[in-house]
Formats: structure tokens, C-alpha cells, sequence
């Protein structure tokens, strides 16, 4: 019995590392879709890089920095136990993925390709699995610190904080440190509009992530006697609400209407084990707002050309959803109790700030070294031609 619940646990897992992988072809295709077509090839192919890189750092170097475990022994002792840590190693790996894959947004149609991947690899080596130890894995006392301070510990099931906000406001001096795109923003005070190259992929996108994303929540439970139908339950009123939120104060514009869920499952992760299913669904209108209202806010007046909205998408309503654990996660609110607003709200703005930090020292000395920016040559020929030599459709077709 032992052994079938070893394998159980490690076939449980593995299906949900490959349900969050495939929520990296929506990232690559929500880029795709969003961009101008002379950026397409570049979304594609960074999403796909930038995964690679993650795996063999967080292999060698950011899984251990998190949990302690060393990959350096032999293959009889990674297979035992039917190779559970291995697979749990994939499945996290695909968290820490998605860390360059929001960022990748971000800094969409003007970013040099090297650098970016070069910040890939310090972020998932260690600045994102050095937060991930403190919430996760109780390293430095820190966990213990908030418990002793406030009752509870700080509470992150899924990793709204966690994964979303640090990668959302990672991204955010990333985006302030690259500059706009070229003519974005005009001296005469006019926003020259970038509309999205293909609605019906940015479409297929949202919809891969929206699925893939039942696998990054439901199975962050990591063994099959802990899943829980409440975490599904709740995932999915609060996709709607987002939904809904988001095509009513979009005004039913469709990049809007698509982020709009993504919004509320963002929102949802930290909290998606303890609410009401009402509670979600609460929590997930009001990231959808949050998206809508502070992506208009980022593009038009703050003039910061985040191209996919990425930190008002998963920086700010990932923070959201670190507090509002706090807030429906408590019995008072029809949850399940055992977190506390203080608690969260501690444990979000450690995220935060730390994400904040070493985004602008990673950035920052790329820029500095190596340099961030395309030329206007680069950018105004696209990342297709300037840096992949191929367009993503041509412009005739070869005769014979």
C-alpha cells in the first residue's frame, strides 16, 4: 500500500507539472497574440528559451537554494521512493518558469535577447527560490517570526505572492529601466496606439493558461490524499468573476474580457484551499477591476509601457490576492480560518519588496553592462528580423 500511494502521489504530481507546462504555450501565445506580427517569432521563441534556461539553473542551483535538496548523487537514489522528489522537482520547476514568462511580457518588442536570458537565470537560480524557502519551506525563521507575531503564518497555497507578484513586480522596474517602445509615447503629449496582432490567439492564449491553471492550483496540494475540490470549486468562480468584472469596466473590449480571468485566478492561488466559493468569486471581480482600471492607469497617464499589462495583471492582483486571503480566508468571512489580514498582508509586502529590490539590481546592471534596449533600427525592422532572421509569415510565397 505504501508503494501505490508513492507511485499515486508521484503520477498526481507529474500530471500537474504537465498541465502548468502547457500553461507556457498561453503565455507564448497571449504574447503572441498581443504584440505587433514583426514580434511574433521573439515571443515564441523567448517563452521556449527562457523555460530551458529555468530548468537546467533551478535543477543544478535554485531547487536547493529553496529546499535543500542536491541533485548531485546517483541515479539509483534520485529513482527511489519512484523518483517523488524528481517529479515534484518538475512540477515546482514549472512555477519558477513562469517567473521569466511574466516578465517576458513586460519588456515585449524592444528587449535585446541575450540579456533577458541572462536575467532568467539570476532570477530562478536565486531570487525568486530564495522567497520561495521563506514561504514555503520555513527557512530563516522568518515564518516562525509572523506566527509569533500574529498567530498565523503567512499563507500562500498556490503562490499568488509567491510566483505572481514576484514576477509582476520583478517586472516592473524591468519595464521602467528598458524605456518605451520607440514613438509610444509622442512629445506632443499623444499615445500612439499598438493594437494586438492577432485577437484570436491572445484568445487561445488566456484559454491555455485559464485550463492549465485547475493544475497549478488543485495540485499544489503535491499529494493525492490532500487534493481538495474546494480549491478547483473556488478557482473557478473566481475565473468568472474576473471574467465578468473585467468585461464591464473594459467595456467589452476583448483583450480585457481574456485577461480578465487570468486576473482572478492570479488573485485566487493564495487563498483558493480556504474561501467560500462566494469569497472567490468576490476575489476575483475585484482583481478584475484592479487590471483593468490600473492597466489604463500604467499605459495612458503614468505613461510605463508595460505591453501585456503584466504588473497590474500579476503584480497588483497578485498582491491582492496574498491579502485577501487574509481577508475570506478568515471563518468571519465563511472561509476556513487559520490565516489572518495581518499575517498576509506582513508576508505580501516581503514579497514585494524583495521582488522590487533585486529587479532593479538585476535590471539595472544589465542595463549598465550589456544594455537592455533594442536600437530604433532593431526595434522599428522588429524582433523577428533583428534578432531571429525569419518573420513569422512571409511576405510571398517561393515558385517553382
Amino acid at each position: 500500500m505504501d508503494a501505490l500511494k508513492q507511485g499515486a502521489d508521484a503520477l498526481f504530481i507529474l500530471l500537474g507539472g504537465i498541465m502548468v507546462l502547457a500553461m507556457h504555450a498561453g503565455f507564448a501565445f497571449l504574447e503572441l497574440g498581443t504584440v505587433r506580427k514583426k514580434n511574433q517569432v521573439n515571443a515564441l521563441v523567448k517563452i521556449l528559451v527562457d523555460f530551458s534556461v529555468s530548468t537546467v539553473v533551478y535543477f543544478v542551483v535554485g531547487y536547493g537554494v529553496a529546499y535543500g535538496t542536491s541533485f548531485f548523487v546517483s541515479a539509483e537514489v534520485l529513482a527511489a521512493k519512484n523518483g517523488y522528489e524528481l517529479v515534484k522537482f518538475f512540477f515546482l520547476l514549472t512555477f519558477a518558469a513562469a517567473i521569466p514568462a511574466i516578465i517576458s511580457g513586460g519588456i515585449a518588442e524592444r528587449a535585446k535577447f541575450w540579456p533577458q536570458l541572462i536575467a532568467t537565470a539570476v532570477i530562478v537560480g536565486f531570487v525568486y527560490p530564495f522567497f520561495e524557502g521563506i514561504a514555503w519551506n520555513q527557512h530563516f525563521g522568518v515564518q516562525a517570526w509572523i506566527k509569533a507575531f500574529t498567530g498565523d503564518e503567512f499563507h500562500d497555497f498556490a503562490g499568488s505572492v509567491v510566483v505572481h507578484a514576484m514576477g509582476g513586480w520583478i517586472a516592473l522596474p524591468a519595464v521602467i529601466l528598458l524605456g518605451a517602445r520607440y514613438n509610444r509615447y509622442r512629445k506632443d503629449g499623444q499615445v500612439s496606439a499598438h493594437p494586438p496582432s492577432s485577437i484570436p490567439f491572445l484568445a487561445l492564449g488566456a484559454w491555455i493558461l485559464i485550463v492549465g491553471w485547475f493544475g497549478f492550483n488543485v495540485m499544489s496540494a503535491q499529494t493525492l490524499d490532500k487534493i481538495s475540490g474546494l480549491v478547483a470549486v473556488n478557482s473557478l468562480m473566481a475565473m468568472v468573476g474576473g471574467t465578468l468584472a473585467a468585461l464591464l469596466l473594459g467595456k467589452n473590449d476583448p483583450g480585457f474580457v481574456h485577461n480578465g480571468p487570468l486576473a482572478g485566478l492570479v488573485a485566487v492561488c493564495a487563498g483558493s484551499d480556504l474561501m467560500h466559493p462566494f469569497g472567490a468569486l468576490a476575489v476575483g471581480a475585484v482583481a478584475g477591476a484592479l487590471f483593468v482600471v490600473m492597466f489604463t492607469l500604467t499605459q495612458n497617464k503614468w505613461k510605463i509601457d508595460d505591453v501585456l499589462g503584466v504588473w497590474p495583471l500579476h503584480g497588483v492582483c497578485g498582491a491582492w490576492g496574498g491579502i485577501a486571503a487574509g481577508i475570506f480566508g478568515m471563518q468571519s468571512f465563511g472561509g476556513l480560518g487559520g490565516v489572518n489580514f495581518t499575517a498576509q498582508l506582513i508576508g505580501t509586502v516581503m514579497g514585494v519588496a524583495w521582488a522590487l529590490l533585486c529587479g532593479f539590481v538585476v535590471y539595472g546592471l544589465l542595463k549598465a553592462i550589456l544594455g537592455l534596449k533594442l536600437s530604433p533600427e532593431e526595434e522599428y525592422e522588429g524582433a523577428d528580423l533583428s534578432v531571429h532572421k525569419i518573420s513569422a509569415t512571409p511576405d510571398r510565397e517561393v515558385s517553382w
